[in-house]
């Protein structure tokens, strides 16, 4: 919990110095004094935890982003192709995609990730999957979301499940 804590201190402090510029002593030390205030209430709500200062994997997030980049470039491409095709066959579709994510934290980043790609929409976190609406149902087979699911899950620093696909 105390390492949980140093690393929110020093984010929060971090952020709110860069965003403000202030550095009169004054707003310096109502700064702390707020800083303090929020690690008080963190750790009486017990939410210092690996959702609450998700610090420690920020190299692993920022090359899922990369990755995620990607992805929705491929999308936006299929989506474009079937929109300005003089056929124009949209087949929207609604699946249960498997999360892999356990946290809350995991589910979230995978299923903003589905909604951030082009094509594709989540409607509904569940336990242990997502309902998502796909315009296209070439882009709703559940086995095409697994990798995104890995992935997401390693970014935010689950631990690797030995039946996942190599090359994370």
């Amino acid at each position: 919990m105390l390492r949980f804590a140093t690393i929110l201190l020093f984010a929060l402090a971090a952020t709110w110095w860069v965003l403000s510029g202030y550095t009169k002593p004054l707003l310096l030390s109502l700064g702390a004094i707020s800083l303090a205030l929020v690690l008080v209430i963190c750790a009486r709500m017990r939410i210092l935890d690996r959702e609450t200062a998700p610090y420690m994997t920020v190299p692993q997030t920022l090359a899922y982003f990369g990755w995620l980049f990607v992805e929705i470039i491929k999308a936006n491409i299929a989506v474009v192709r079937q929109i300005v095709s003089p056929d124009m066959e949209v087949s929207p579709t609604l699946t249960r995609i498997p999360a892999r994510g356990k946290t809350d934290l995991a589910k979230t980043m995978f299923a903003n990730s589905i909604t951030l790609t082009p094509g594709t929409v989540s409607l509904d976190v569940a336990d242990d999957h997502i309902v998502v609406h796909a315009l296209l149902e070439e882009m709703s087979a559940p086995e095409d979301f697994a990798e995104m699911s890995d992935r997401s899950a390693w970014a935010v620093g689950e631990p690797d499940d030995p039946h996942v696909r190599e090359g994370l």
